[in-house]
Protein backbone atom coordinates (compact mmCIF):
# COMPACT_ATOMS: atom_id res chain seq x y z
CA UNK A 1 0.00 0.00 0.00
CA UNK A 2 1.20 3.23 -0.82
CA UNK A 3 2.18 5.48 2.18
CA UNK A 4 0.00 8.05 1.24
CA UNK A 5 -3.15 5.56 1.58
CA UNK A 6 -5.43 5.66 4.31
CA UNK A 7 -6.43 2.63 5.96
CA UNK A 8 -9.61 4.05 5.32
CA UNK A 9 -8.85 4.69 1.68
CA UNK A 10 -7.82 1.34 1.19
CA UNK A 11 -11.04 0.16 2.85
CA UNK A 12 -13.34 2.24 0.28
CA UNK A 13 -11.86 1.49 -2.85
CA UNK A 14 -12.90 -1.99 -3.36
CA UNK A 15 -16.18 -1.21 -2.60
CA UNK A 16 -16.00 1.86 -5.55
CA UNK A 17 -14.50 -0.27 -7.94
CA UNK A 18 -16.84 -3.13 -7.44
CA UNK A 19 -19.57 0.06 -7.84
CA UNK A 20 -17.37 1.51 -10.95
CA UNK A 21 -17.16 -2.46 -12.71
CA UNK A 22 -13.45 -2.69 -12.67
CA UNK A 23 -12.70 -5.58 -11.60
CA UNK A 24 -9.18 -6.09 -12.85
CA UNK A 25 -8.01 -2.56 -11.44
CA UNK A 26 -9.67 -4.18 -8.00
CA UNK A 27 -8.15 -7.41 -8.12
CA UNK A 28 -4.54 -5.61 -9.15
CA UNK A 29 -4.33 -2.06 -7.49
CA UNK A 30 -2.31 -3.33 -4.21
CA UNK A 31 0.37 -5.44 -6.32
CA UNK A 32 0.76 -2.21 -9.00
CA UNK A 33 0.87 0.07 -6.35
CA UNK A 34 3.70 -1.43 -4.34
CA UNK A 35 5.87 -1.69 -7.91
CA UNK A 36 4.86 1.55 -8.54
CA UNK A 37 6.17 3.10 -4.88
CA UNK A 38 9.13 0.84 -5.28
CA UNK A 39 9.87 2.24 -9.05
CA UNK A 40 9.45 5.41 -8.26
CA UNK A 41 6.43 5.94 -10.77
CA UNK A 42 4.58 9.01 -11.33
CA UNK A 43 0.73 9.05 -10.89
CA UNK A 44 0.15 9.39 -14.50
CA UNK A 45 2.19 6.05 -15.56
CA UNK A 46 0.42 4.37 -12.47
CA UNK A 47 -2.55 5.06 -13.59
CA UNK A 48 -2.61 4.32 -17.19
CA UNK A 49 -0.73 1.29 -16.12
CA UNK A 50 -4.26 0.21 -13.78
CA UNK A 51 -6.42 1.16 -17.20
CA UNK A 52 -4.29 -0.98 -19.74
CA UNK A 53 -5.10 -3.84 -17.50
CA UNK A 54 -9.07 -3.51 -17.18
CA UNK A 55 -9.12 -2.95 -20.81
CA UNK A 56 -6.98 -5.97 -21.95
CA UNK A 57 -9.14 -8.51 -19.53
CA UNK A 58 -12.27 -6.38 -20.34
CA UNK A 59 -11.14 -7.56 -23.99
CA UNK A 60 -10.66 -10.51 -23.59
CA UNK A 61 -13.51 -11.14 -21.22
CA UNK A 62 -15.85 -9.83 -23.92
CA UNK A 63 -14.15 -12.35 -26.68
CA UNK A 64 -15.07 -15.18 -24.14
CA UNK A 65 -18.41 -13.50 -23.94
CA UNK A 66 -19.06 -13.67 -28.15
CA UNK A 67 -17.32 -17.21 -28.51
CA UNK A 68 -20.09 -18.70 -25.89
CA UNK A 69 -22.74 -17.30 -27.63
CA UNK A 70 -21.31 -18.04 -31.09
CA UNK A 71 -22.75 -21.52 -31.08
CA UNK A 72 -19.26 -22.18 -32.94
CA UNK A 73 -18.02 -25.76 -32.48
CA UNK A 74 -14.92 -26.16 -30.17
CA UNK A 75 -11.63 -27.68 -31.52
CA UNK A 76 -12.14 -26.20 -34.97
CA UNK A 77 -9.46 -24.01 -35.90
CA UNK A 78 -7.25 -23.38 -39.13
CA UNK A 79 -4.47 -24.81 -37.57
CA UNK A 80 -5.78 -27.88 -37.29
CA UNK A 81 -7.67 -28.10 -40.88
CA UNK A 82 -5.56 -29.91 -43.61
CA UNK A 83 -4.83 -27.36 -46.12
CA UNK A 84 -2.29 -29.56 -47.93
CA UNK A 85 -5.25 -32.51 -48.23
CA UNK A 86 -7.31 -30.00 -50.07
CA UNK A 87 -5.50 -29.08 -53.50
CA UNK A 88 -8.25 -26.24 -54.63
CA UNK A 89 -8.12 -24.35 -51.61
CA UNK A 90 -6.36 -21.30 -51.46
CA UNK A 91 -4.95 -21.17 -48.30
CA UNK A 92 -3.60 -17.45 -48.64
CA UNK A 93 -7.32 -16.10 -49.44
CA UNK A 94 -8.95 -18.16 -46.38
CA UNK A 95 -6.11 -16.52 -43.76
CA UNK A 96 -7.12 -13.13 -45.48
CA UNK A 97 -10.44 -13.83 -45.17
CA UNK A 98 -9.67 -14.66 -41.24
CA UNK A 99 -7.45 -12.14 -40.33
CA UNK A 100 -9.37 -9.00 -41.98
CA UNK A 101 -12.31 -7.49 -41.69
CA UNK A 102 -12.70 -5.08 -44.51
CA UNK A 103 -14.95 -7.76 -46.31
CA UNK A 104 -17.74 -7.85 -42.92
CA UNK A 105 -17.76 -3.71 -43.26
CA UNK A 106 -18.92 -4.37 -47.10
CA UNK A 107 -21.42 -7.37 -46.01
CA UNK A 108 -19.65 -9.81 -48.45
CA UNK A 109 -20.16 -13.56 -48.28
CA UNK A 110 -18.26 -16.67 -48.50
CA UNK A 111 -19.40 -19.83 -50.47
CA UNK A 112 -17.97 -23.49 -49.15
CA UNK A 113 -19.04 -26.25 -51.86
CA UNK A 114 -18.07 -29.94 -51.45
CA UNK A 115 -19.33 -33.61 -50.70
CA UNK A 116 -20.32 -34.24 -47.23
CA UNK A 117 -17.07 -34.42 -44.90
CA UNK A 118 -14.49 -32.92 -47.28
CA UNK A 119 -14.03 -30.15 -44.25
CA UNK A 120 -16.76 -27.76 -45.32
CA UNK A 121 -17.96 -27.17 -41.85
CA UNK A 122 -14.59 -27.46 -40.22
CA UNK A 123 -12.97 -24.25 -42.70
CA UNK A 124 -16.19 -21.85 -42.17
CA UNK A 125 -16.48 -22.44 -37.99
CA UNK A 126 -12.34 -21.88 -38.00
CA UNK A 127 -12.92 -18.19 -39.94
CA UNK A 128 -15.15 -17.78 -37.95
CA UNK A 129 -13.52 -18.52 -34.25
CA UNK A 130 -10.37 -16.24 -35.91
CA UNK A 131 -12.76 -13.65 -36.37
CA UNK A 132 -14.38 -13.63 -33.35
CA UNK A 133 -10.84 -13.51 -31.57
CA UNK A 134 -10.19 -9.88 -33.77
CA UNK A 135 -13.66 -8.56 -31.81
CA UNK A 136 -16.16 -9.86 -34.50
CA UNK A 137 -19.62 -11.49 -33.35
CA UNK A 138 -20.16 -14.37 -34.91
CA UNK A 139 -23.35 -17.07 -35.33
CA UNK A 140 -22.77 -20.66 -36.41
CA UNK A 141 -26.00 -22.78 -36.86
CA UNK A 142 -26.91 -25.32 -38.90
CA UNK A 143 -29.52 -23.84 -41.52
CA UNK A 144 -32.45 -26.53 -41.08
CA UNK A 145 -31.89 -25.26 -36.85
CA UNK A 146 -32.68 -21.17 -38.26
CA UNK A 147 -35.10 -22.02 -40.76
CA UNK A 148 -37.15 -23.73 -37.62
CA UNK A 149 -36.42 -20.65 -35.63
CA UNK A 150 -37.36 -18.31 -38.39
CA UNK A 151 -40.83 -19.80 -39.15
CA UNK A 152 -42.02 -19.89 -35.58
CA UNK A 153 -41.26 -16.14 -35.21
CA UNK A 154 -43.34 -15.96 -38.43
CA UNK A 155 -46.68 -17.96 -36.42
CA UNK A 156 -45.63 -15.97 -33.60
CA UNK A 157 -45.29 -12.16 -35.37
CA UNK A 158 -42.06 -11.77 -34.03
CA UNK A 159 -39.84 -12.62 -37.67
CA UNK A 160 -38.72 -8.44 -37.88
CA UNK A 161 -37.45 -9.09 -34.36
CA UNK A 162 -35.60 -12.02 -34.76
CA UNK A 163 -34.40 -10.48 -37.87
CA UNK A 164 -33.17 -7.28 -36.21
CA UNK A 165 -31.47 -9.71 -33.41
CA UNK A 166 -29.48 -11.55 -36.13
CA UNK A 167 -28.46 -8.45 -37.38
CA UNK A 168 -26.05 -7.54 -34.31
CA UNK A 169 -23.93 -10.67 -35.81
CA UNK A 170 -21.34 -9.38 -38.02
CA UNK A 171 -21.34 -12.66 -39.49
CA UNK A 172 -24.22 -15.68 -39.87
CA UNK A 173 -22.97 -18.31 -40.78
CA UNK A 174 -25.17 -21.09 -41.95
CA UNK A 175 -23.89 -24.87 -42.36
CA UNK A 176 -25.22 -27.02 -44.58
CA UNK A 177 -27.91 -25.14 -46.93
CA UNK A 178 -28.77 -27.98 -49.03
CA UNK A 179 -30.57 -30.09 -46.28
CA UNK A 180 -33.34 -27.30 -45.99
CA UNK A 181 -36.42 -28.65 -47.25
CA UNK A 182 -38.45 -27.63 -50.69
CA UNK A 183 -41.24 -26.20 -48.37
CA UNK A 184 -43.01 -23.20 -49.62
CA UNK A 185 -42.35 -21.91 -45.55
CA UNK A 186 -39.31 -22.82 -45.48
CA UNK A 187 -37.53 -21.51 -48.11
CA UNK A 188 -40.05 -18.36 -47.76
CA UNK A 189 -38.10 -17.06 -44.14
CA UNK A 190 -34.87 -18.47 -45.81
CA UNK A 191 -35.09 -16.54 -48.85
CA UNK A 192 -36.24 -13.48 -46.27
CA UNK A 193 -33.06 -13.88 -44.56
CA UNK A 194 -30.82 -13.94 -47.22
CA UNK A 195 -32.53 -10.56 -48.87
CA UNK A 196 -32.10 -9.21 -45.29
CA UNK A 197 -28.60 -9.15 -45.05
CA UNK A 198 -27.88 -8.08 -48.76
CA UNK A 199 -24.96 -5.87 -48.70
CA UNK A 200 -25.30 -5.08 -44.93
CA UNK A 201 -24.37 -8.21 -43.30
CA UNK A 202 -22.31 -10.84 -44.46
CA UNK A 203 -22.52 -14.58 -44.46
CA UNK A 204 -20.78 -17.85 -44.81
CA UNK A 205 -22.95 -20.89 -46.14
CA UNK A 206 -21.73 -23.91 -47.24
CA UNK A 207 -23.72 -26.76 -49.04
CA UNK A 208 -23.23 -30.16 -50.44
CA UNK A 209 -24.53 -29.31 -53.94
CA UNK A 210 -23.76 -26.89 -56.60
CA UNK A 211 -26.10 -24.06 -57.80
CA UNK A 212 -27.32 -26.04 -60.66
CA UNK A 213 -28.95 -27.92 -57.60
CA UNK A 214 -30.47 -25.03 -55.88
CA UNK A 215 -33.83 -25.70 -57.51
CA UNK A 216 -34.16 -29.01 -54.74
CA UNK A 217 -34.10 -25.70 -52.63
CA UNK A 218 -36.29 -23.26 -53.60
CA UNK A 219 -39.81 -23.53 -55.19
CA UNK A 220 -39.46 -21.69 -57.52
CA UNK A 221 -37.13 -21.07 -60.55
CA UNK A 222 -37.14 -16.86 -59.80
CA UNK A 223 -36.68 -17.23 -56.15
CA UNK A 224 -33.75 -19.77 -56.40
CA UNK A 225 -32.01 -17.23 -59.13
CA UNK A 226 -32.89 -14.08 -56.81
CA UNK A 227 -31.29 -16.28 -53.98
CA UNK A 228 -28.24 -17.14 -55.43
CA UNK A 229 -27.61 -13.47 -57.00
CA UNK A 230 -27.89 -12.35 -53.49
CA UNK A 231 -25.16 -14.52 -52.37
CA UNK A 232 -22.68 -14.60 -55.07
CA UNK A 233 -22.41 -10.76 -55.14
CA UNK A 234 -19.44 -9.83 -53.44
CA UNK A 235 -18.72 -13.34 -52.26
CA UNK A 236 -15.58 -15.74 -52.22
CA UNK A 237 -16.29 -19.46 -53.70
CA UNK A 238 -14.64 -22.14 -52.33
CA UNK A 239 -14.47 -25.99 -53.81
CA UNK A 240 -13.21 -28.45 -51.55
CA UNK A 241 -13.37 -31.43 -54.32
CA UNK A 242 -11.90 -33.73 -52.30
CA UNK A 243 -12.07 -37.16 -50.29
CA UNK A 244 -14.24 -37.28 -47.23
CA UNK A 245 -12.46 -35.04 -44.35
CA UNK A 246 -13.80 -37.60 -41.41
CA UNK A 247 -12.93 -40.79 -43.56
CA UNK A 248 -9.78 -39.35 -43.90
CA UNK A 249 -9.25 -38.88 -40.09
CA UNK A 250 -10.63 -42.41 -39.24
CA UNK A 251 -8.15 -43.97 -41.23
CA UNK A 252 -5.35 -41.84 -39.53
CA UNK A 253 -6.62 -42.87 -35.98
CA UNK A 254 -7.06 -46.76 -36.93
CA UNK A 255 -3.34 -46.38 -38.72
CA UNK A 256 -2.29 -44.94 -35.47
CA UNK A 257 -3.81 -47.72 -33.00
CA UNK A 258 -2.99 -50.19 -35.18
CA UNK A 259 0.71 -48.99 -35.79
CA UNK A 260 0.12 -49.78 -39.56
CA UNK A 261 0.68 -46.93 -41.83
CA UNK A 262 -2.01 -45.78 -43.85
Amino acid sequence: MSPDSSPVDAAKLPVMLSSLRLPSINRLWQQIAEQADGEGWGSARFLATLCEHEIADRHQRRIARHLAQSGLPRGKSLASFEFAAVKSLNKAKVLALAAADAWLDQGANVLIFGPSGAGKSHLAAAIGANLVEIGKRVLFTRTTDLVQKLQAARRDLGLPQLLAKLDRFDLLILDDLGYVRKDHAETNVLFELIAERYERRSMIVTANQPFSQWDNIFPDEAMTVAAIDRLVHHASIFELNTESYRRRTAIKKIATSTGHPN
